[in-house]
């Protein structure tokens, strides 16, 4: 097998990533959440770029999973992440998540859902600006899934990998 040198899998990668910031920006127009939409949107706390409450990141130290639906306040989506205020213990607190660090993101309203597959050097590379591949990515779980529905559309990468 060759070498992937123009790096198909970031790439995918990144344009379903596009899908999660298109849904984002859609939630923060003047209009909010049409119909019945709401978001479940799962993702890694200590990726770099994670701002949340230290309580929090104590709490979920691997992963976390936020719903977007009646109460949050102030979306702002950027082209590499997403800012929104939701309520903690009754205490609105901004928070801030890279698109490079969600694990899942799930709107149960049409049964529509992705997974993106973590890339152990993804930090490093977000860190340092590099945009090169990674080793094989390892699977990782939510801390609080959201229900399984037997007829998701949830895509898997794992489907396009060669074994």
């Amino acid at each position: 097998m060759a070498d992937d040198l123009i790096g198909y899998e970031s790439l995918m990668q990144d344009a379903l990533r596009s899908v999660v910031r298109a849904a984002l920006q859609e939630a923060a127009s003047p209009r909010g959440l049409p119909g019945k939409h709401h978001f479940y949107i799962t993702f890694r706390t200590h990726a770099p770029g994670v701002v949340i409450p230290d309580h929090l990141r104590a709490r979920y130290p691997d992963e976390m999973t936020i719903v977007l639906e009646h109460q949050f306040w102030d979306l702002e989506v950027y082209a590499d992440r997403f800012r929104v205020i939701l309520k903690f213990s009754g205490q609105p607190q901004p928070i801030t998540i890279p698109l490079k660090a969600i694990t899942r993101f799930f709107d149960p309203s049409v049964k529509f859902g992705l997974q993106f597959e973590h890339q152990p050097l993804d930090e490093a590379r977000m860190a340092s600006g590099d945009d090169a591949i990674a080793p094989a990515p390892r699977e990782v779980q939510a801390e609080a899934p959201p229900p399984a529905q037997s007829d998701s559309a949830v895509v898997s990468l794992d489907a396009f990998r060669k074994k």
